[in-house]
C-alpha cells in the first residue's frame, strides 16, 4: 500500500468529494476504486478494510483511513493546508465545520421526497445567505487578505470554494449580495492546482442526479 492514495467510494460526490478537493488542491495524484454493487461494499467490510463498516475509505501511507473528517485532517496536516499554529488550526476547524454543515444540506437535497424539496431548498438558501455566507464575507472584509486564515492557502479556502460552487449549482445568483465571496471564488479558482481540478476531465464529480439515487440505494441499503 504505497504510491498514490487510493480512494474507495461510489462514482459520485458524497462525503468523498471534499477529500478529492483537498488532494487536488495539494497537487497530489490519486487513484479511485468505485463501488458499483452491494457486493463491492460487502467485500471491503468482510476483509477488515473498513474500521466502522462504512466508506469513504482512503488507503494512504500504509493506512486504511475511514471517517471523512479524520481523513481530511490527515491530508490537510500532511500537505500543509492546516495553518501555522494551534490558533490558526482552531480557526480553520471552526470555518470548516460550518462549511460541512452547509455542505450536508446541499448534498442531501437530491434525496428529499418531492413534497419536501421546495421547503428544503428554502432552508438551504436561508442558511447559506443568512447564517454562513455573511460570516465568511465579514472575515474577508475585516482582515482584507486573500485567504481566510493566516494570509495563506488552507483547507478552509478549499472547502469554502467547493461549497460556494455547490450552492451556485443550486441557485446561480446565491452570491449576489456577497461581493468579497465572489472575488474569493474567482481568486481561489485560479490557483493552478484548483484550476486544473475545475477543468473538464478531472476527477471532480458532477452533481448527483435523481436518476442516480436508486443505484446508490442498492449499494448502501
Amino acid at each position: 500500500m504505497s504510491g498514490k492514495p487510493k480512494l474507495h467510494y461510489f462514482n459520485g460526490r458524497g462525503r468523498m468529494e471534499s477529500i478529492r478537493w483537498l488532494l487536488a488542491a495539494a497537487g497530489v495524484e490519486f487513484e479511485e476504486c468505485f463501488l458499483e454493487t452491494k457486493d463491492d461494499l460487502t467485500k471491503l467490510q468482510k476483509d477488515g478494510s473498513l474500521l466502522f463498516q462504512q466508506v469513504p475509505m482512503v488507503e494512504i501511507d500504509g493506512m486504511k483511513m475511514v471517517q471523512s473528517r479524520a481523513i481530511g485532517n490527515y491530508i490537510s496536516t500532511k500537505y500543509n493546508l492546516y495553518g501555522k499554529d494551534l490558533k490558526e488550526r482552531a480557526l480553520i476547524d471552526m470555518y470548516v465545520e460550518a462549511i460541512i454543515d452547509l455542505n450536508e444540506l446541499l448534498m442531501t437535497h437530491t434525496f428529499q421526497p418531492a413534497d419536501k424539496k421546495e421547503q428544503h431548498f428554502a432552508t438551504i438558501v436561508d442558511k447559506a445567505t443568512n447564517r454562513y455566507f455573511p460570516v465568511y464575507e465579514k472575515v474577508l472584509k475585516d482582515h482584507g487578505q486573500d485567504f481566510l486564515v493566516g494570509n495563506q492557502f488552507s483547507r478552509a479556502d478549499v472547502q469554502l470554494l467547493e461549497t460556494l460552487l455547490m450552492a451556485e449549482e443550486c441557485k446561480p445568483d446565491i452570491l449576489s449580495k456577497f461581493p468579497l465571496l465572489q472575488s474569493f471564488k474567482a481568486r481561489i479558482s485560479n490557483i493552478p492546482t484548483i484550476k486544473k481540478f475545475l477543468q473538464p476531465g478531472s476527477q471532480r464529480k458532477p452533481p448527483l442526479q435523481e436518476k442516480d439515487v436508486p443505484k446508490l440505494m442498492k449499494i448502501f441499503h
